[in-house]
């Protein structure tokens, strides 16, 4: 995420930046080969002059004696055809079990070649001799809200979450004029809306305690509010890199750190498990639509829902809802592939129109296949149980299911709650028109339920036996979802 710049150089916030690991791995010593003057014989192809052939420890000890950083490569006399990496620091020649597998290692790291990977070591070993107790504290001593992510991503933050309070504003102000205009008829005959009062206690009035209500709920709702963790992977990082948490250099030549796959968070990897769920995805390091979770699209792209599911929802209603089969019938696979990879390439850009694409059955298509590639369904794996016990349970009365149901609905995360919203009522939509395109709520269940609600166990079994219950569910969530989702 940063590189060059954090040298301090130009850099608006040289304090955030730590050079003492940096200068440190400046002084590790650098590798030197020894060469053998013999063509040992055995010698693996994979090896060079470095490969001594079946030496001894202490020939190998003595051959290493000129300075730190030498090196060379021996094979085992106990036990012929496996192999030694013999390197000298801190005046003490140290051996490893040496392997190959395309690649040399001799732990988890992986190396192109023999000499990057004794410079790796070399300076791993210099970190852990001269810095060890700075590395064991450095990420316990750092405070996140003072970190060089949270500070230079502040004005991001803050942009984003005043875009998603506009609206919010808007109808906060129109419940205070209506207020306002409640309060001025009340005060011709002295009479305080706003507050009840009784006795010595004062109660809010019931409009003021709605409308606080449901600016909460809207703030719950918002993904700009909801926290999401970040997905961090080990990476290697070219060039000199620092830790976007405690604001340490990232030492090595390979496999250096972490990066966050949707923010491009930079951290070591002690650092990453201090990290809160503050995950601000950006579309520079989120660059397609189908395959990537709910909550990351709709936050990288600051929108409730993503999308490829409002454009196809959008375009499906305006072509009409009266086509036999809307859902059910399947559109041609090849369109529907250059649809995906169009969405993923130009995102909003794309075009689906009649024009570009005749078949509408290939825009439900697209929409169903971007459903069936989201890694967590549209309702989460943690609420799938809670869904299926809706339908399960013969005890629940029809307003205990329903109460149920809503309960389980107000626990999906935010984007998941507005798009499962949003899809139940163009589902509800395409139903209205049954008489016409055959899709009553019941069929449209059956086509949605296995994506919808994706179970857990990876057991098909499983999915099998509960399947007549996620039809159940999924009628009964498009049959109601006007109460469902009313606040």
């Amino acid at each position: 995420m940063y590189s060059d710049e954090n040298l301090g150089f130009g850099d608006p916030f040289p304090h955030l930046w730590k050079s003492y690991l940096y200068q440190l791995q400046q002084q590790a010593p650098n590798p030197r080969r020894i060469v053998c003057q013999m063509d040992p014989p055995n010698k693996p192809a994979y090896y060079g002059r470095e490969f001594h052939g079946m030496i001894s420890r202490e020939v190998a000890d003595t051959l290493l004696t000129e300075c730190d950083g030498c090196y060379l490569v021996r094979e085992s006399q106990r036990a012929p055809g496996s192999y030694t990496l013999s390197m000298r620091f801190n005046g003490v020649t140290k051996n490893y079990r040496l392997f190959y597998d395309g690649h040399h290692y001799v732990g988890d790291k992986r190396f192109e070649t023999l000499q990057d990977l004794v410079a790796d070591g070399l300076i791993t070993l210099y970190m852990e001799t001269y810095a060890a107790d700075y590395i064991a504290v450095m990420a316990n001593e750092s405070d996140y809200e003072e970190s060089p992510y949270f500070k230079l991503n502040s004005q991001l933050r803050r942009s984003k979450t005043q875009e998603s309070l506009k609206s919010d504003k808007s109808k906060d102000s129109q419940i205070a004029v209506a207020e306002e205009e409640e309060q001025v008829t009340g005060d011709a005959d002295d009479v305080d809306v706003g507050i009840s009062r009784h006795g010595d206690y004062e109660t809010p009035h019931p409009d003021a305690i709605r409308g606080l209500e449901e600016a909460l709920e809207r703030k719950r709702l918002d993904v700009c509010h909801y926290e999401k963790s970040h997905l961090f992977k080990v990476n290697t990082f070219r060039g000199p890199h620092w830790c976007d948490f405690c604001g340490n250099f990232l030492w090595g030549l390979i496999a250096q750190g972490v990066r966050c796959q949707d923010c491009g968070f930079n951290a070591h990897k002690k650092c990453s498990e201090k990290i809160p769920n503050d995950c601000l995805p950006n579309t520079k390091y989120v660059q397609r639509m189908f395959g990537v979770d709910l909550t990351t699209l709709a936050k990288a792209h600051n929108r409730p829902q993503p999308m490829v599911v409002d454009m196809c929802i959008r375009e499906v209603e305006e072509r009409g809802l009266d086509a036999e089969g809307l859902y059910r019938v399947p559109g041609f696979s090849d369109d529907i592939e250059a649809i995906k990879s169009s969405f993923d390439k130009d995102g909003e850009n794309t075009n689906i129109s009649r024009e570009a694409y005749e078949d509408t059955n290939t825009i439900c298509g697209v929409l169903k296949l971007f459903l069936r590639l989201l890694p967590i369904p549209v309702i989460t794996f943690d609420t799938y149980d809670s869904f299926i016990e809706a339908a399960k349970c013969d005890n629940f009365s029809d307003g205990e299911r329903f109460r149920h149901l809503k309960d389980c609905i107000a626990k999906l995360p935010p984007a998941h709650y507005q798009t499962t919203k949003c899809l139940l009522q163009h589902l509800y939509r395409v139903s209205q028109h049954s008489q016409q395109n055959l899709m009553t709520i019941d069929n449209l269940a059956m086509v949605f339920g296995p994506t919808l609600l994706r179970s857990p166990d990876s057991d098909p079994l499983a999915s099998l036996h509960n399947a007549k219950f996620t039809q159940i569910v999924v009628e009964h969530l498009i049959k109601n979802q006007t109460e469902l989702f009313r606040k």
